[in-house]
């Protein structure tokens, strides 16, 4: 981080030190929370994006981001067009479905886009917060017990994608099994590389690109971070530029063809682990747990943020 007055003063802490706090909490639970998601995706199959069908998914924040990563898996699969908006600029293209992700199930936008669809056209809404309007307004899949109480949303989002990889029929066990090993290691040491860096720029191609998206608010969201996100192939068109030692360029999924030599002549540090992008998403919920305690920071209340955007009348 750039010291500046008024900035949050460094205390270095250890992993064991670390506080206890929602965040780190709801991180942990997350490979329990995808291995039911497969049964989720089975009660709900018939109110899920079908083979064929034109779709719309809808979101705002880290539910935008999750809705680009099933747009890019569900069309990479074939199951057919696919496209993900935000609930504020949502664009009528002859759907036969849309699914909208909220976690709070209060979010004006969102509730705005649902009353907005025509009603005849068949939508069903991901939500973790019993009660909350936008349940009334399409076919619910309620996941309660993956609600959080820190505003920083992670086990809602990545288990909201894990149910609708469910539903197009991937294997979840070998990215269960890579998140349950990324939670057993000791993050004081399989992150110290990134742990102190100054800036991070995360990549990705396909759904690995929203994920790289997420990565970044991630890190903006729980302890105010310097960091980016970009397309992997557009790395080198302009971002590279601001790579340099003390700096990290963080990779998910496969490396672009000499990807790795482009970063090391920067001088700035290659993270990049060979596992499914949603497992090491894992991975930078941890960073951010560091991170924020390292900072003496409140990683389950940002600043400047809720947990819901509620907009006035």
């Amino acid at each position: 981080m750039n010291d500046h007055q008024g900035d949050p003063v460094r205390v270095p802490l250890s992993a064991e030190s670390t506080p206890v706090t929602h965040l780190a909490t709801e991180v942990a639970t997350q490979p329990d929370d995808w291995a039911r998601a497969t049964t989720v995706a089975a009660d709900h199959r018939a109110v899920l994006p079908q083979p064929g069908e034109r779709v719309a998914v809808i979101g705002c924040g880290t539910s935008l981001f999750m809705s680009r990563a099933i747009s890019a898996l569900r069309e990479g699969a074939g199951h057919g067009r696919t496209d993900a908006w935000p609930a504020s600029e949502v664009r009528d293209r002859d759907y036969d479905r849309y699914l909208v992700i909220c976690r709070s199930g209060t979010t004006t936008e969102v509730v705005r886009a649902m009353r907005d669809i025509p009603a005849h056209i068949p939508r069903a809404v991901i939500c973790s917060s019993p009660g909350t309007p936008v349940l009334e307004l399409g076919d619910p899949i309620l996941i309660d017990e993956v609600d959080e109480q820190s505003v920083v949303q992670t086990r809602f989002a990545t288990t909201t994608l894990a149910i609708l990889r469910a539903h197009l029929g991937d294997d979840l066990d070998p990215v269960i099994t890579q998140a349950r090993a990324v939670l057993a290691e000791d993050p004081a040491v399989s992150l110290a590389e990134v742990r102190g860096a100054e800036q991070i720029s995360f990549v990705g191609m396909g759904f690995a690109a929203a994920i790289a998206d997420e990565a970044a608010l991630k890190l903006r969201e729980s302890c105010q971070s310097w960091t980016e996100a970009y397309l992997a192939t557009e790395y080198r068109h302009g971002p590279i530029s601001i790579s340099a030692p003390g700096r990290a360029v963080w990779a998910f999924g496969p490396l672009e063809p000499n990807f790795a030599d482009d970063v090391v002549v920067t001088g700035a540090h290659l993270e990049y682990r060979d596992i499914d992008p949603m497992a090491d998403l894992v991975r930078v919920h941890r960073l951010c747990v560091l991170r924020s305690a390292d900072l003496g920071l409140d990683p389950d209340h940002p600043r400047n943020l809720n947990r819901s955007v509620v907009l006035e009348p």
